[in-house]
């Protein structure tokens, strides 16, 4: 089986695909997935680059400690172990797997959902995490019928599911976003307005009762500016600053520090994966309520590529790897 895989640190170009063999047999609840297609998020970009280097003390100080890389996929069921139950050889499924980026890529039952004959893998693979990501956002924000809800950097991965699932919760959604093209899909979505982030704070309003802000170094007395008396902002991911803790997280400490003595609610997301939301995404996608927005898909050799593209900044929407 060819898979993607890394002996070390560095840019994406450290990469390559390898023939490392096939899976030994599914025990447990364990789950073999023929992977159709592999999701590309900014994780991968953390995982591949070990920045910041804090998050070494978890994945390996001097050495990746697993070779393989990404997460989240759709594909159809190989096989399965003899604690699985609602699952069978054949099925179609999306969600997250060890080592997504390969022809064949081993999870556990609930990390997966079955997934209808009508929805492409191609759209399934780009959901998981970042769809997780976005609901996790929009609960820590109180989003719900009526809400003012602000998206900063609303043209990324994250932040192109995140403006959906606010307006199918009934926000009225303002997406602010300084990548050219975006604004298309974004209106499409369901946002009310598209706004040039690039332009200044000046542009983006006030008085919001959610600002969910995906990417960025904006300081938070600027972000909190944006705000309504009762207003939550809510900080996904921590892209940014240095090599070493990385400005995002120190950013994210500094609003935890402050959140209990302010008016505001601040709050920071990172993705928990659970069965629950994974259905949810997957009920929505099979519904029609949810098309990802696909910025490009590339081919397993070009993981590399595909992950300095979510990197640069430039991609509109989710980025794809097409396996089989």
């Amino acid at each position: 089986m060819r898979a993607v895989v890394r002996e070390r640190y560095g840019v994406p170009a450290v990469l390559r695909v390898a023939d490392v063999g096939e899976p030994p047999a599914p025990t447990g609840d364990e789950v073999h997935v023929r992977v159709a297609a592999a999701g590309v998020a900014m994780g991968d970009w953390h995982l591949v680059t070990g920045l910041p280097s804090v998050m070494r003390l978890v994945t390996g100080l001097r050495a990746p400690r697993e070779p393989g890389v990404g997460l989240d996929l759709a594909g159809t069921v190989a096989a399965v172990g003899p604690d699985v139950a609602d699952l069978r050889p054949g099925d179609r499924v999306l969600g997250c797997g060890r080592a997504a980026f390969a022809e064949t890529a081993v999870t556990r039952a609930r990390r997966v959902a079955a997934l209808p004959a009508h929805v492409p893998f191609t759209a399934a693979a780009a959901v998981p995490t970042s769809g997780t990501t976005a609901l996790h956002a929009l609960r820590s924000g109180r989003v719900r019928a009526g809400s003012r809800v602000l998206v900063l950097g609303a043209g990324g991965g994250v932040g192109t599911l995140a403006v959906r699932l606010a307006v199918l919760a009934g926000g009225e959604v303002t997406a602010a976003t300084a990548r050219a093209g975006a604004a298309e899909a974004l209106l499409a979505a369901g946002a009310t307005a598209v706004v040039d982030r690039s332009a200044g704070p000046a542009s983006l309003g006030s008085g919001y009762d959610a600002v969910l802000v995906t990417g960025g170094l904006t300081p938070l007395r600027d972000l909190r500016r944006l705000l309504g008396a009762r207003g939550a902002l809510v900080l996904v991911g921590a892209e940014g600053g240095g090599r070493v803790v990385g400005g995002g997280l120190a950013r994210q400490a500094r609003a935890a520090a402050l959140d209990p003595w302010v008016r505001h609610r601040l709050r920071s997301v990172v993705s928990r994966e659970n069965p629950a939301d994974l259905a949810r995404l997957r009920d929505l996608l099979a519904a029609g309520d949810l098309a990802p927005v696909l910025d490009r898909t590339y081919p397993l050799a070009e993981a590399g590529e595909a992950i300095e593209r979510v990197a640069s900044g430039a991609a509109r929407g989710k980025v794809v790897l097409t396996v089989a």
